[in-house]
């Protein structure tokens, strides 16, 4: 098991407002009691790091994500801090990309500059889009421009890489839309950039929106053309895919940490709500900051649940998860079934025409949940979002 990478993702569970679309494990102020939450996380934190040394003994540390929530709403200090905890505890790898996510509005010069310094070497902006009534619908908070102009910070400040994250398919945004959004990435400069379709999530107000008919369900063939457009813009600038709905400027510009999930490593997540995975066995954390803290302060686990995947089911999930890169996934995984139904897939324009790797197509990227079901013998194979 120590000679696997070894990952450790930090869930950073605050936010200033929570978006319409939102179904992360976040809270506002207003949602937690009174004073402590906040400012007693780091403390927690570098706890459960303890927990996680203490059951894993020493596995050096490839990549760090911070995410959330808004991690950047928290003290450049506290993040720094723990930062230096995982080092402590398990040694980052010399090299080690480290990253968090942010909200534009949430930055500024002086608390990225002491990011880099602490030793961040990655951020990911979460610009979703640039059209005032987009970012209505979505309840994002900044302003149109914000994003960009957080990016340039970013770059100033060091960061080696910088990642702005989009989402297309909001109700209400038109291909001209897209277009202004895609725009403001390109002039921005950046090295990386994440697409998502909107996907209308159960229990969120946007959700109830389109439940009472005040909003539009997104239209699957909007969502292709949007993905279309973005990836024949974003190629054309010089970002290739590497991921359904990820494109780089190069090899080392690429988001190691998600591709360390997508190549089934193993990982640590630390916070209320996290997932963590080694050695086949997945895990996640209880959902309330409270609930997360006491159990930590019992020197446990602060687990909600786990399983132990079966051989059938790693089978699926390295399918599932490989075949979304654009190196795709070594063909000789694949067993008879998969093996007899590459031919069809071929002619249907969803994989390329190759006998060593399973390699989309952009048509496939579109269908990819077609394609892993046509590969995946066992039953209980379940798909990726046919758009992604």
């Amino acid at each position: 098991m120590a000679d696997r990478p070894f990952s450790v993702y930090v869930h950073v569970p605050f936010c200033a407002t929570r978006c319409g679309y939102c179904d992360f494990v976040t809270y506002t102020a207003d949602e937690l009691p009174a004073g402590g939450a906040r400012e007693a996380w780091a403390d927690v934190l570098l706890g459960e790091l303890d927990v996680a040394r203490a059951q894993l003994g020493a596995r050096p540390v490839s990549t760090v994500f911070f995410g959330g929530g808004t991690p950047t709403l928290l003290p450049p200090g506290d993040l720094a801090r723990v930062l230096r905890g995982i080092d402590e505890r398990f040694g980052l790898l010399p090299g080690a990309e480290v990253t968090t996510e942010a909200n534009p509005e949430s930055v500024d010069p002086g608390s990225l500059a002491a990011l880099r310094e602490a030793g961040f070497t990655r951020i990911s902006l979460g610009m979703q889009h640039v059209a005032p009534h987009v970012l209505e619908v979505l309840e994002r908070v900044h302003a149109p421009g914000r994003a960009v102009a957080a990016a340039r910070e970013a770059h100033a400040a060091g960061f080696e890489h910088v990642s702005l994250d989009l989402i297309y398919g909001t109700p209400g945004e038109t291909a001209a839309d897209w277009d202004a959004a895609l725009d403001a990435v390109l002039d921005a400069g950046v090295d990386h950039v994440s697409a998502y379709g909107l996907i209308v999530e159960p229990g969120t107000r946007l959700a109830a929106r389109v439940r009472r008919g005040e909003l539009r369900e997104p239209d699957d063939d909007e969502l292709a053309d949007r993905y279309e457009r973005a990836d024949e813009r974003l190629t054309a600038a010089g970002l290739r895919w590497y991921e359904i709905a990820n494109w780089a400027a190069s090899g080392s510009a690429r988001c190691a940490h998600n591709l360390a999930y997508w190549r089934g490593a193993d990982w640590w997540g630390a916070g209320p709500g996290a997932h963590s995975h080694v050695d086949g066995v997945r895990w996640w954390n209880v959902r309330h900051p409270t609930a997360w803290a006491r159990r930590v302060a019992a020197g446990a686990v602060p687990e909600a649940g786990r399983e132990v995947l079966t051989k059938a089911q790693r089978h699926t999930e390295r399918i599932l998860l490989e075949v979304r890169l654009a190196e795709g996934l070594d063909a000789a995984v694949l067993g008879a079934a998969g093996r007899a139904a590459l031919p069809g897939l071929v002619a249907g324009g969803l994989v390329e025409d190759r006998t060593d790797r399973v390699v989309l197509t952009r048509r496939g990227r579109l269908l990819a949940d077609t394609v892993v079901l046509a590969l995946d013998a066992q039953p209980q194979a379940t798909g990726s979002a046919s758009i992604p």
